[in-house]
């Protein structure tokens, strides 16, 4: 299968270097490789269009220096994911590459560094021509890029969406069951795929991001307080069948959390000491351990 890659370089790589490190990535000759520049004056009699490994580059501004459109062959056996294919390139390179995260955010992307750090970044261009290419910031100190200042992106988790099969199973198994055919309350708010992704999230350590926002949390045990209310409003057959798919989700929260006797976590993420005014359900009174917005 042919595939395609994009990548983006912090250095200005040549184009022998980047076909030595392209084969050792793909694990074919150098003389497999084709590197060529993309810019209008590039003569493209000069490619060879045939080659396993196509490699176009062209020049870039600012933090980056070069773009690299690659095209690989279906002859070539070992094709891995772009991911795998940055950390290779970075290593054999010896240069910082960044690649597109998979999240609707333009600025979203991942940096792969020669050292083997695997961390996320924003990328912003300017408004100039040709642009210049900035990264402002970083969830990990990048040594290529001393300026870009380190923070978490808690869009990027906000903007994760986890598969949820336990709402889907639930949302084909009750639809026959609904007296008018509809409609699904608890499918349509989103609070049961929300918990299921919460639990998902967090059984996986909380992937891929490796972090969870306090108030991100919080929303996700006031989905699930929803959950509470929702039920009692179910046809009977529906209702049966939601208390069965939460009452799995709750199991599954449980195994992946402990205690929280003192209500610490109802005073850390809400703001009010644990009482009669705060929540009572006792969702809120387990914790994960660690708190997954704790971590450095």
């Amino acid at each position: 299968m042919n595939t395609g890659y994009h990548l983006l370089t912090v250095d200005a790589l040549g184009p022998e270097a980047m076909a030595a490190a392209l084969a050792r990535c793909f694990g074919v000759a150098v003389g497999d490789v084709d590197v060529g520049a993309g810019d209008a004056d590039a003569d493209p009699e000069l490619r060879n269009w045939a080659a396993p490994v196509l490699c176009t580059y062209e020049r870039r501004f600012g933090d980056l220096a070069r773009s690299l459109d690659l095209y690989v062959q279906d002859q070539v056996a070992d094709q891995p994911p772009e991911s795998e294919v940055a950390a290779r390139f970075a290593k054999a390179a010896g240069t910082t590459v960044l690649f597109c995260a998979e999240e609707a955010y333009p600025s979203a992307y991942w940096a792969a560094t020669p050292e083997g750090l695997l961390t996320r970044v924003r990328l912003e261009p300017s408004d100039d021509e040709p642009p210049l290419y900035t990264v402002g910031s970083a969830e990990a100190p990048i040594p290529r890029l001393p300026h870009a200042v380190v923070e978490r992106f808690a869009e990027i988790v906000r903007e994760q969406r986890p598969p949820s099969p336990v709402a889907e199973a639930l949302m084909a198994a009750a639809a026959p069951l609904w007296p008018d055919g509809g409609p699904h309350p608890f499918l349509d708010r989103g609070a049961l795929i929300v918990w299921e992704r919460v639990v998902l999230q967090m059984e996986s350590g909380w992937a891929p991001s490796g972090w969870y926002p306090a108030d991100l949390y919080r929303e996700r045990l006031e989905a699930r307080d929803e959950l509470a209310r929702i039920g009692a409003r179910l046809p009977p057959a529906v209702r049966r069948l939601f208390e069965d798919a939460v009452a799995g989700l709750d199991l599954r929260f449980v195994r992946a959390t402990e205690e929280d006797r003192s209500g610490s976590l109802v005073e850390e993420l809400t703001g009010r000491p644990p009482g009669p005014d705060g929540p009572g359900r006792w969702w809120w009174y387990r914790r994960p351990d660690p708190v997954p917005w704790a971590k450095a």
